[in-house]
């Protein structure tokens, strides 16, 4: 379903994950992100490279399901499964409706992903969610993220993230708003999205994302992919 949530609502209230953006969710986040399929498509990737017989896939702020679709659709190992994480209801009732039937062994869960205790982990992914956690909370939950992921197991994290240098902060911000203009959205449903969701997505840059994976013990992290103000990290224990 095509996303035309803001070019009706003239109410600006917090952006909410709630029945109406479910509805749209897919459509919004292709046309919002630039290189979204891209990620998902590295997530597959990762599952190939850094996946382990008996462990589990944590898929945490699933949404709709589509990354817990790429860890099932693309896993290659033996007894894993995937635990698709999210606090919206609407939100999980889609993510089980698509994964049945395209991934084996799943669970979807309605909960906050700071309450779900990571075991035997071999893969997490927090796919464009740590950026609606409280900015203060985030570091607790990439510790435990850690602290529940096996040896050699591996954090994905893909986020928006801003730029300390104003000019191309700046520079940046108008190519994602070209971009948004060149997938079908109006002046108008771009500055009320923006509007809705200014308080609800706190970005970070790329290097607090980077001191995070450090103080929470990981061996080795990097950045995966990138594109305009998106970026995505691996995180290897």
């Amino acid at each position: 379903m095509r996303d035309d949530i803001f070019a009706k609502k003239n109410d600006l209230v917090n952006f909410t994950f709630d029945a109406s953006v479910v509805n749209v969710f897919d459509d919004m986040v292709r046309r919002s992100v630039p290189g979204y399929q891209s990620m998902i498509e590295m997530i597959g990737l990762m599952v190939r490279k850094y996946g382990q017989d008996n462990s589990q896939y944590y898929d945490l702020g699933a949404s709709t399901g589509a990354t817990s679709i790429a860890l099932g659709i693309n896993n290659p190992h033996k007894n894993n499964r995937i635990i698709a994480v999210d606090n919206s209801v609407e939100m999980t009732k889609k993510c089980m409706e698509n994964l049945t039937g395209k991934a084996g062994n799943f669970e979807v869960m309605c909960t906050n992903i700071q309450e779900v205790a990571i075991k035997n982990a071999s893969v997490v992914v927090l796919n464009l969610t740590l950026q609606f956690i409280n900015p203060e909370q985030r570091q607790t939950l990439i510790d435990g993220i850690y602290q529940g992921l096996n040896k050699g197991g591996v954090l994905i994290v893909s986020e928006k993230i801003h730029f300390d240098d104003v000019k191309k902060q700046a520079e940046m911000t108008q190519l994602h708003l070209d971009f948004k203009r060149a997938n079908g959205y109006s002046e108008m449903e771009i500055a009320a999205k923006r509007q809705s969701i200014e308080n609800v997505l706190i970005t970070d840059n790329q290097s607090t994302h980077f001191k995070r994976f450090d103080d929470a013990g990981f061996a080795e992290s990097l950045c995966h992919f990138k594109c305009l103000n998106f970026a995505s990290f691996l995180a290897i224990k």
